[in-house]
This record gives C-alpha cells, sequence and structure tokens, in this order.
C-alpha cells in the first residue's frame, strides 16, 4: 500500500516541478500600441510563468496607461489558448457576461470579473496575421481547425478595473 501511495504522490507532484524555460523570440515583433494608445512592456507577474510554461507561442504582458493588455502569440491551432474566462473562473472569480465591445475596430467578447470586492472588465479577441478577427477564442479555435483563417495568430485580452 505505502509503494502505491508514494508512486501517486510522486505522479501528483511532477507537474509542480520547475522546468527550464526556452527563451524564444515572438513570431513577429509584439504591437507598440492599442487603439492609439503607446503600450509599455509590464514586468513579469507572480503568474506569468505558469501562464508561460507549456504554452506553444509567446506571451507578453503590457499597460497602455489605463488597463493591462496581455498578448498571446500562436502559430497553429491549439486548446492551450484558454479563453480568459476560464483561467478567471479557475481563480474563483464570479463571472458576468457584458455587452460586446470594440477593441481596435474590431468586436471583442467581454465579461466581469469580480472577487473579494474587486470588479475587472476582461475583454478578448484573436487577430490573424491575414486580417480575420474572432470575438472569442473558441470561435477562433474552429476557424483556425479547419484551416479557414490563417495563422498565426494574436490573441489580445485587455483587463481594467470597473467602478
Amino acid at each position: 500500500m505505502l509503494p502505491l501511495a508514494l508512486a501517486a504522490l510522486l505522479a501528483a507532484g511532477l507537474p509542480m516541478l520547475p522546468r527550464t524555460a526556452v527563451s524564444r523570440p515572438p513570431l513577429s515583433p509584439w504591437p507598440t500600441q492599442l487603439e492609439g494608445r503607446p503600450l509599455r512592456p509590464l514586468p513579469p507577474g507572480v503568474g506569468d510563468a505558469l501562464l508561460a510554461r507549456d504554452f506553444p507561442g509567446h506571451v507578453a504582458r503590457f499597460t497602455d496607461g489605463r488597463r493591462q493588455v496581455v498578448l498571446r502569440q500562436v502559430q497553429r491551432a491549439t486548446r492551450a489558448l484558454h479563453p480568459p474566462r476560464d483561467c478567471f473562473g479557475s481563480l474563483g472569480y464570479t463571472l458576468t457576461p457584458l455587452p460586446m465591445q470594440m477593441i481596435a475596430g474590431s468586436l471583442a467578447s467581454c465579461f466581469e470579473a469580480a472577487r473579494s470586492g474587486e470588479r475587472l472588465r476582461v475583454c478578448e479577441q484573436v487577430r490573424s496575421h491575414g486580417g480575420a478577427v474572432h470575438s472569442d477564442v473558441p470561435g477562433w479555435y474552429w476557424h483556425a481547425v479547419t484551416r479557414a483563417d490563417a495563422g498565426p495568430w494574436l490573441a489580445v485580452m485587455t483587463v481594467e478595473r470597473v467602478g
């Protein structure tokens, strides 16, 4: 019984072991502005290493002075490009759908994330190298997997405090 318990404990702990990060340049240069506002890089946050671990692309965080902008680049269709609502929901936020909002001239899906008195408006869209824009990750995925939309792609997530 003890060997089985030790094997289970080891298997459960393996994903928590640190991995060597591979530094690779992004597929294309990161945008320098969003909606006419300059983007300034942010230093890595507490969860950034976990977010980037095993991600088949590149991740960077910026600010435009009023909101945080998280950019993710991928070259192929992948389920590892998660919708922001999955991440915020798993972190214990209560999610409330909001009307779509325009970001950089195209529709983006949005929701409010609330936890411990903090309220955030989170919006997402995925842009293809060819100019197609999808208002959310699930909508993008099916176009990408069926090759109806050619990559690479840039997922844009904006996060700003509400109230």
